[in-house]
């Protein structure tokens, strides 16, 4: 087995000693160990690897892109490793290797050889658990690339860039000439290293947004900048939009150096770096006319997948725009009107969900021929169901030529113009005949509700139950309210006084606050219907009640007679909140939804199905 291990290659890698002939060294070498870097929070997990060529070793820390190869056991301890694409970081005078592609074969069940550390000053012994490196240097280690002439080959640099247009000199191009340094994946970034160059395709440009503070008024706009090992935001304010904003174009490929590298600023940005770039006076930027930088990389969401996706999150989606709503203006909580347009999406999953666009992508939108758009890094709201929203660091491709897209565009062209679509609702999931379902995950019983304390941490919680009204109480069941604000008004000598609206009405709107119990066959508890809900239990308005109360009482009663017995999916909300001073959780009905037997007997079969399986 040693003579598939290459000859003298962890000397060569880990000094950067390029080979005679000129061409670039793919070694392969043995796993000795493999060690998982705990990772901080919002951060993907690192390997460390130990590899051998039979004479020598050293420490490696694998690119997260290629975590996949462990964590599906392609790569073992003892097992073969060859090594097509890599770069070498240096950490308080200790060198480190970082593989950024890599290929994996099977190895003999013991060590080959007996190696010995390439440089005693950099790593102790692959002994069992095996070596032992220094924690904080590893944790450190993909911050600080030191790449030597060998690795600038390995990035495959395939030609120097175009001579710099008016936009790149003004960028502080070097007029088309070769990077003057070695190139450095945007992976291993980090504020503790100065020189360094990337070749990074900008995947996203922001519109150039003003702002006023306490220092004045300024300017700012970020692209997001990708390469094969990650992306990363990049951020220009004022003398950089006017230096840099032009000549920076989506899609493009430049060469970026002499930027600063700085923490991320999570609550801005959806891009998965914990650092971003600082775009500088001093900052160069040109054109690489290299096209082997990826096009941009998308993990698409159908349609009818959003419904799993949480509130808040970002997600990719490939829709047909099937629908354009006309342009329309908020107000912002600054007094500036904003521009809005929604449009419709569907797909081949044959649901539809709302987009909204803001802003110049509103105004400048422009739908012909139902085009496809791949959408990156878009939010998720839970307004009507679920729906999406364009935001800062969001970006969208019309007709994409990629195998989805066109695949998406014959099944619309063929069928989709025909589909009848389901859509989201606030109670659901909403089918194209109305009926609405409810995620398996969402439904407890009321066992489970008070088992899983459901309302008892801090923030709302969510749920829907299957049950059925035991009892409501008739005594107070509605309020006097504002037919404005409905907010509960005040009788008085001459009228009904709405304190928020500070104005006087001749009578009241009533509404519902309906307790009731609810019951299945593990036990029962007590919610509250608002207006909406409890008029879907009733049937009848709470002003419609009120006057039978006024006028036959055992009438009135019997709309609550009516209720009782029948069963419902109850959506609802659980949060705690004091009572004489008793913590307590109270269940509120969002939606009430009347039993679908077709539905729920379709379930059950299928669940007679699984259970015979």
């Amino acid at each position: 087995m040693a003579d598939q291990l290459t000859p003298d290659a962890v000397s060569t890698v880990f000094f950067a000693e390029p080979p005679i002939d000129g061409t670039i060294l793919q070694p392969t070498l043995q796993i000795l160990n493999i060690k998982k870097i705990q990772a901080a929070a919002n951060s993907m997990d690192r390997y460390r690897l130990i590899m051998s060529d039979g004479q020598h070793y050293l420490q490696a820390m694998l690119g997260t892109q290629l975590n996949h190869l462990v964590e599906s056991n392609t790569l073992t301890k003892n097992g073969l490793i060859t090594l097509t694409t890599y770069a070498t970081n240096v950490v308080q005078g200790r060198r480190l290797l970082i593989i950024l592609g890599a290929t994996a074969a099977p190895g003999p069940p013991e060590r080959i050889g007996a190696p010995t550390n390439v440089d005693d000053r950099t790593a102790p012994g692959p002994e069992s658990n095996d070596a032992k490196p220094n924690p904080a240097a590893m944790q450190q280690a993909p911050q600080q690339p030191q790449a030597a002439p060998q690795i600038q080959s390995a990035r495959k640099v395939a030609a120097p860039p175009a001579k710099a247009g008016a936009n790149a000199s003004r960028a502080g191009g070097r007029g088309g000439a070769q990077p003057s340094g070695p190139l450095y994946p945007i992976e291993g970034l980090s504020p503790y290293q100065n020189k360094w160059t990337i070749k990074a395709r900008v995947s996203h440009k922001s519109d150039i947004k003003h702002y006023s503070n306490q220092r004045g008024e300024g300017k700012v706009f970020n692209v997001t900048l990708m390469d094969e090992t990650g992306e990363i935001r990049a951020t220009g304010f004022n003398d950089a939009v006017d230096n840099f904003y032009e000549a920076l174009q989506e899609g493009k490929v430049y060469f970026i150096s002499r930027a600063r590298v700085n923490i991320a600023k999570k609550q801005f940005s959806n891009v998965n770096n914990d650092y971003e770039i600082m775009l500088e006076p001093h900052t160069e930027i040109e054109p690489c006319e290299d096209e082997s930088v990826p096009q941009i990389k998308y993990s698409f969401v159908p349609v009818e997948g959003l419904a799993s996706v949480e509130k808040d999150q970002t997600c990719d989606v490939l829709a047909v725009v099937k629908e354009v709503g006309e342009l329309g203006q908020i107000t912002a909580k600054n007094g500036r009107p904003f521009s809005k347009r929604d449009i419709t999406l569907v797909d081949q999953s044959q649901w539809s969900v709302r987009l909204t666009l803001w802003g110049k992508q509103a105004e400048a939108f422009q739908s012909e021929g139902y085009p496809v758009i791949a959408f990156k890094g878009v939010k998720v709201g839970d307004f009507g169901g679920r729906s999406l929203s364009m935001f800062s660091s969001s970006s969208m491709t019309f007709n994409p030529d990629i195998a989805e897209a066109h695949s998406l565009r014959g099944w619309f062209d063929a069928e989709g113009t025909r589909v009848s679509y389901n859509t989201f609702s606030s109670g659901g999931m909403t089918g194209a005949a109305g009926a609405t379902s409810i995620r398996p995950e969402e439904m407890k019983t009321i066992g489970q509700i008070k088992d899983e304390n459901i309302g008892m941490s801090d923030k709302q919680e969510y749920f829907s139950t299957k049950a059925t009204i035991s009892f409501i109480k008739q005594e107070t069941f509605s309020y006097p309210a504002c037919p404005t604000c409905n907010k509960k008004v005040v009788e008085e000598s001459d009228g009904w006084r709405c304190e928020k609206c500070d104005t006087v009405h001749t009578k009241p709107l009533h509404r519902y606050i309906l307790n009731l119990s609810v019951m299945d066959h593990t036990g029962h508890i007590w919610i509250t219907a608002f207006n909406e809900a409890a008029e879907q239990l009733l049937g009848k308005t709470a002003d419609e009640v009120i006057g039978l109360k006024e006028t036959d009482e055992a009438q009135a009663g019997n709309v609550f007679q009516g209720a009782l017995g029948k069963t419902f999916t109850f959506q609802c909300s659980a949060k705690q909140d004091s009572y004489n001073d008793q913590m307590r959780i109270r269940y509120s009905v969002r939606r009430a939804i009347p039993i679908d037997y077709k539905s729920e007997a379709h379930a059950l079969i299928k669940l007679i199905d699984a259970m015979q399986v």
